[in-house]
């Protein structure tokens, strides 16, 4: 799962002509998703496993299969992305390491045969079928709507970023050797078939990407044959293989992951800055100073028992107050994560319609893509952000789909361009409840806002309408 950020590359005129191909594709093969909503699309990607019955069985815990014989979803998983794709898409100007990787599992280990530079889809054919590579072709939604409808959902659904990688893997051979990933893993058997068996983890809930031996892992718990329409789910940490059969021309899957570095433990990394920095002010213990010389000792063993001490005094003052504040990790979320896809004939979104007045109803657009956060650096004030993408859908939102989880040197230079987007309104910590209201509410009158003035529930809505975080009703 390729890490985030990326300064944005130009869609222009190949991209609108991808927009429609997608569009022709979604007539020729019926979706049978539910893109109702975030909790229907992930029904329908499940189905017929009912939402309690994974996560109570299976999330986290084991594999599950769902073998289906429907040729329906047989034909909607294929044009989700198919070997022929890869002609037209070469054409736009793939690069090796960037877009594809191609490689081969030898002796039990990853042979990656890159070339240098942009993919030539010709011999990128020639590798595929005389050296029997595996093309792995990264995070695919940057080029395919449905797929970018059907990530973005699930980043409404599990309120973390969702990546994916497709696998083509020629008959008789197998691309990566037996290892485990730091992401929950769904396959999508879109092309031939696929020959998978799965281990036990030695790492329950891995943090980290590891190869494992062949003569360390024992003997498959689970081995089967995945076919068009048919869906995997397996936990991070479990080990796993897999290859084309003989007889099979080639296999073509998807991998759609998600919650990485989304554990508690990442969560508490992120929210005890906060809660440190809130106490501090009020609790008088955290403000006298460390022993002298302390950080000069190579053993600090002995301030363990007063670091525990003040532990207890965080926690009792979290279950007291009940307040802890996630600030990076949300940042990280919004900042990155995929915008609404609205079609390809959506016009750009700007303000329009009735201003908000003291006595308009209104309500929030986008909920599921709108974030409110009280961040401790930031005294006495509250943001609410939305993706960093001011034209969602269309042409234009493709920009955001084109650098969605793609991981590259340009983070740091781009940080500085796109930090007013990203940043997101600002506003006094008085403004918070009022925030919290609109957030909450299906609809709500200006007037019944929990501020003080009537001039700043007016203030508070017309920002937010500026921004078209609400509609006017």
């Amino acid at each position: 799962m390729p890490k985030k950020g990326g300064k944005h590359a130009e869609m222009g005129k190949e991209m609108q002509a991808q927009c429609k191909r997608a569009k022709v594709e979604a007539a020729c093969s019926p979706s049978v998703m539910s893109f109702e909503s975030p909790d229907s699309l992930f029904g329908s990607l499940i189905s017929p496993i009912k939402q309690e019955t994974f996560f109570r069985e299976y999330w986290e815990q084991k594999p599950l299969l769902v073998q289906r014989n429907d040729p329906l979803l047989a034909a909607y998983y294929q044009s989700l992305f198919q070997l022929l794709d890869l002609k037209e898409l070469c054409s736009q100007g793939l690069y090796y390491g960037r877009d594809i990787n191609i490689c081969r599992c030898v002796n039990g280990k990853k042979k990656v045969l890159n070339k240098d530079g942009k993919v030539n889809y010709m011999q990128l054919k020639k590798d595929f079928d005389q050296k029997k590579a595996t093309i792995q072709f990264h995070q695919p939604q940057r080029f395919k709507e449905e797929l970018w409808k059907i990530q973005e959902k699930l980043e409404c659904y599990f309120g973390s970023l969702v990546g994916s990688n497709v696998y083509i893997t020629p008959q008789g051979s197998q691309g990566l050797p037996p290892h485990y990933d730091d992401v929950e893993v769904f396959i999508l058997q879109l092309e031939g078939e696929k020959h998978w068996r799965l281990y036990k983890p030695t790492v329950h809930l891995a943090r980290e990407y590891n190869v494992e031996s062949e003569d360390r892992i024992g003997n498959p718990t689970h081995e089967f044959i995945l076919k068009p329409g048919d869906l995997l789910y397996f936990p991070r940490g479990t080990i796993h293989q897999a290859d084309t059969p003989l007889g099979i021309s080639y296999s073509t899957h998807v991998t759609i992951s998600t919650y990485q570095n989304n554990s508690w433990g990442d969560f508490l990394l992120d929210a005890i800055p906060g809660l440190v920095f809130d106490t501090a002010k009020e609790d008088v213990a955290l403000r006298t100073s460390i022993p002298r010389q302390l950080l000069m000792q190579v053993d600090v063993a002995d301030s363990t028992k007063k670091l525990s001490s003040l532990l207890r005094r965080l926690a009792d003052r979290l279950e007291n107050t009940r307040e802890l504040r996630s600030s990076d990790m949300k940042k990280d979320f919004i900042m990155h994560r995929l915008p609404p896809c609205l079609g390809c004939d959506s016009d750009p979104l700007t303000p329009g319609g009735k201003l908000p007045k003291i006595d308009s109803k209104i309500r929030l657009q986008f909920r599921d893509h709108a974030i409110i956060t009280v961040e401790p650096d930031e005294e006495n004030s509250v943001r609410i952000m939305k993706p960093p993408s001011y034209a969602w859908g269309g042409s234009a939102g493709w920009g955001e789909a084109q650098t969605h989880m793609m991981g590259t040197d340009d983070d740091a230079a781009s940080e500085e361009g796109t930090s007013q987007q990203t940043h997101g309104l600002r506003f006094p910590l008085s403004y918070l409840d009022a925030l919290k209201q609109i957030w909450s509410s299906s609809t709500v009158y200006v007037k019944e806002l929990n501020l003080v003035s009537d001039e700043e529930k007016e203030n508070l809505a017309l920002s937010l309408w500026t921004e078209c975080l609400i509609e006017v009703l």
